[in-house]
């Protein structure tokens, strides 16, 4: 019977892939994976030969009949992303949602995804939070942070270093430059870092130093406690 088995991959520090992953990295039939050249130096890291097969967000809407074709002609295959967990942000919801309406039994394992250890160690309340993954380039962008503004729940942002300081001066026009904000870059890497303060003070260090990497920006809830 066929399988589709959804596996996370480490956002950074290869340690962090679990046994499970690597099991089903290993025993499954055919994976697919948002870039081929990426998966396959996770794969030779860990000795692993597998066929593997692009499907990503230029391809998934053509390709989803083929995928479930092969999908079906196979006992397991693995959906893997470049790092995290596929779906979240990230090509996998369609073959997903694709493979629950035909019956093809889906399996997602835990594993690494960047948000959670960003709001954990942010300092702001993490028992209700809002993710709401990347911001709409340009149409509705500002309705949408004007709105997230008025959220007592923690806001968290998935954001790229040539957009992140115009997302923190956003942030400041249409929040407010006293909010709470934590920027959060590199995890699990080895320049991990943690800027906690103001939206104006954090704005000011970016401006001053050019931000790199993978980037998590989590915004306080308009009548959150922290005191950063």
């Amino acid at each position: 019977m066929a399988k589709l088995c959804i596996v996370p991959t480490p956002i950074g520090n290869l340690e962090d892939i679990t046994l499970r992953a690597l099991r089903m990295l290993r025993e499954c039939d055919l994976i697919l994976a948002e870039d081929t050249r990426v998966t396959k130096k996770l794969l030779a890291h860990f000795e692993i030969s597998k066929h593997v097969l692009p499907f990503h967000a230029h391809n998934e809407h053509k390709t989803l009949n083929g995928m479930i074709d092969r999908i079906l002609s196979n006992q397991l295959t693995v959906l893997v992303s470049d790092a995290g967990t596929p779906g979240i942000s990230d090509p996998g919801f369609l073959l997903a949602r694709e493979c629950v309406a035909r019956a093809i039994e889906v399996e997602c394992l835990p594993g690494p995804t960047a948000f959670v250890p960003a709001l954990v160690a942010s300092g702001f309340p993490c028992d209700r939070f809002v993710f709401e993954g990347f911001l709409p380039h340009k149409k509705g962008r500002q309705t949408k942070l004007t709105r997230l503004g008025q959220e007592d729940r923690t806001v968290i942002l998935y954001e790229s270093p040539h957009r992140l300081i115009k997302c923190l001066e956003q942030i400041c026009e249409f929040i407010g430059p006293d909010r709470n904000v934590c920027v959060v870059r590199e995890l699990s890497k080895f320049f991990e870092e943690y800027k906690r303060g103001t939206a104006a003070a954090v704005l000011e260090h970016y401006k001053a130093h050019a931000p790199k990497g993978e980037i998590v920006v989590l915004i306080e809830g308009k009548h959150g406690k922290s005191e950063l």
